[in-house]
């Protein structure tokens, strides 16, 4: 039997926040609440959401502490501040917007390793891979393979014969047609 008590606006909010949610995690804890709120066992819940009694215990304790919903949302993550300060982003717009060879870079296109040791030589910081590639994706950033061009062949007429006359064929033909 369970130890948790929700009012009647408690268990209100928490079925809103489960309708309404589209992380699995915070569904997963949401539903641990109002299925121990309903009188389930917690070992019948933690086998039912195959996770822990000992989680479910740390999810009802989160939720007494504060009574609000939004404290069985995802924690992780949060303990470390951002790299990405407002200097990092701008050396990154700003060298995305020129060809890495005005930098003196020995490439036409930018890459993630080339990316990550521009940022490293002008911002001080070395981001991950990873990292550089969720911001260009936060600035609908599009990469695109290069594509090799090459120059046209000046002696190109010279080398392609000419087209055979179908003058010729096409007249008695065509009056067989005709006819």
């Amino acid at each position: 039997m369970s130890r948790l008590h929700l009012t009647a606006a408690q268990r209100r909010r928490l079925e809103q926040q489960l309708r309404d949610t589209t992380d699995a995690g915070t569904f997963r804890r949401t539903l641990a609440l109002l299925e121990a709120a309903g009188g389930r066992s917690l070992a019948e819940i933690a086998r039912l959401l195959r996770t822990s009694r000992v989680s479910v215990y740390q999810w009802i304790d989160r939720y007494e502490r504060t009574r609000d919903p939004a404290c069985l949302e995802d924690q992780r993550g949060g303990n470390h501040p951002t790299l990405w300060d407002a200097d990092l982003r701008s050396v990154l717009c700003a060298s995305l917007a020129q060809p890495p060879d005005r930098f003196g870079y020995q490439a036409v296109a930018w890459t993630v390793p080339l990316l990550q040791e521009h940022l490293a030589r002008w911002g001080g910081e070395r981001p991950s891979a990873t990292s550089i590639r969720r911001l260009l994706h936060e600035l609908d950033y599009v990469w695109k393979r290069p594509r090799y061009v090459l120059d046209p062949d000046p002696e190109r007429e010279k080398k392609t014969p000419p087209p055979p006359d179908l003058s010729e064929a096409a007249g008695p033909l065509g009056q067989a047609v005709r006819g």
